[in-house]
């Protein structure tokens, strides 16, 4: 092998130990968790945004975007379950460039695994002791989920994982929503593959264990668009897409059919002042169709404090450093619209 072995890290369960969430902490999660459970199997007709930065690269500024969000949801709780994204992973199609909190908790220094072990729990812990939010993260390393179990309550898996047999097992063991994205390709028969093998129990290896998950209900759909084989951006949130979706979980045996549209990636081409008319459209497009309106759970949004992105050593508080995001006083206003045409 041509490994260099740094260190031995700690197991999950000593990182725990060492931040433990509080009991008044567990409670809150757990309310949130029903909250975003009843969503996704219908039993409340309240609508989810998941919505944050494409990637949190820094506590402070991160945390100020939650506390922001924590006002807005006061302001829309009777339509409206915000789940704030702190994405603390970054995948990379080249495999260059900031790789997120994980593996660099200073976006500007060498990648130190230990510091951003603790940087990721120690950023969810205090978003969910100071502002009363348990996040969302992605699942792009399956191996790193322990580290955060019982502090989040939205996974995704993203388009370019979907089609990895451990992702798929290890969101069959979850307890909480995992939402599964269209690969890059955009076969949506991979997705709901995907989905399916999530929904249903597997024996498989896990953490150096032999495990047994039991199968996870609440496995859905991310729609984030796709790319052509020409390399441009595909949209895949239209009336006509999403009438597609329907009828392949009408075709299937999946329980509680939800889809989360993505508004920003190919679904806007990456252009990410494009994500409040997306939302509208997906709104409209509920409107005219009870199967989707049924269907749609929310919206997955990209949104820092301000607009736009810049280059990991740009400078600008609260403005990306990975994919271009919606800046704060734009996505105030999409929310407070959308509370309205709900």
């Amino acid at each position: 092998m041509n490994f260099e072995f740094k260190r031995e890290l700690p197991p999950a369960k000593v990182v725990k130990d060492m931040y433990p969430i509080s009991a008044e902490a567990a409670a809150v999660k757990e309310k949130n968790d029903a909250a975003i459970r009843d969503v996704i199997t219908g039993k409340s007709n309240k609508f989810l945004l998941i919505i944050g930065p494409c990637s949190a690269d820094r506590e402070d500024s991160v945390l100020e975007y939650i506390t922001r969000l924590r006002k807005l949801q006061d302001k829309v709780s009777e339509k409206i379950v915000i789940v704030p994204r702190i994405y603390t992973n970054k995948p990379r199609t080249t495999g260059e460039g900031y790789k997120g909190m994980l593996h660099q908790p200073d976006p500007e220094a060498a990648p130190d695994m230990l510091k951003g072990i603790i940087a990721i729990r120690r950023v969810h812990l205090r978003a969910l002791e100071e502002t009363g939010f348990s996040c969302a993260d992605e699942m792009l390393y399956p191996g790193n989920h322990p580290y955060l179990s019982d502090v989040l309550s939205y996974v995704a898996v993203g388009a370019r994982s979907v089609e990895n047999q451990t992702h798929r097992l290890t969101a069959s063991g979850l307890d909480i929503p995992v939402g599964m994205k269209n690969p890059t390709s955009g076969t949506l028969s991979v997705m709901m593959n995907s989905i399916t093998a999530a929904q249903h129990p597997h024996t498989f290896v896990y953490s150096g264990w032999e495990v047994v998950s039991k199968g996870n209900p609440l496995a859905h759909a991310i729609l984030r668009g796709y790319t052509h084989k020409n390399g441009l951006s595909a949209p895949n949130y239209h009336y006509e897409d999403l009438k597609y979706v329907r009828e392949l979980y009408d075709k299937s045996n999946l329980v509680n059919p939800a889809v989360i549209v993505d508004t920003n990636h190919c679904n806007s081409g990456k252009q990410f002042a494009e994500q409040p008319r997306i939302a509208k459209e997906v709104l409209h497009s509920m409107r005219h169709s009870d199967d989707i309106h049924s269907m749609v759970k929310g919206l997955m949004i990209e949104s820092y404090l301000v607009d736009g992105n810049q280059a990991p050593n740009g400078g600008t508080y609260g403005q990306s450093i990975t994919d271009p995001c919606l800046g704060w006083e734009k996505t105030e206003k999409m929310v407070l619209e959308l509370a309205d045409l709900l």
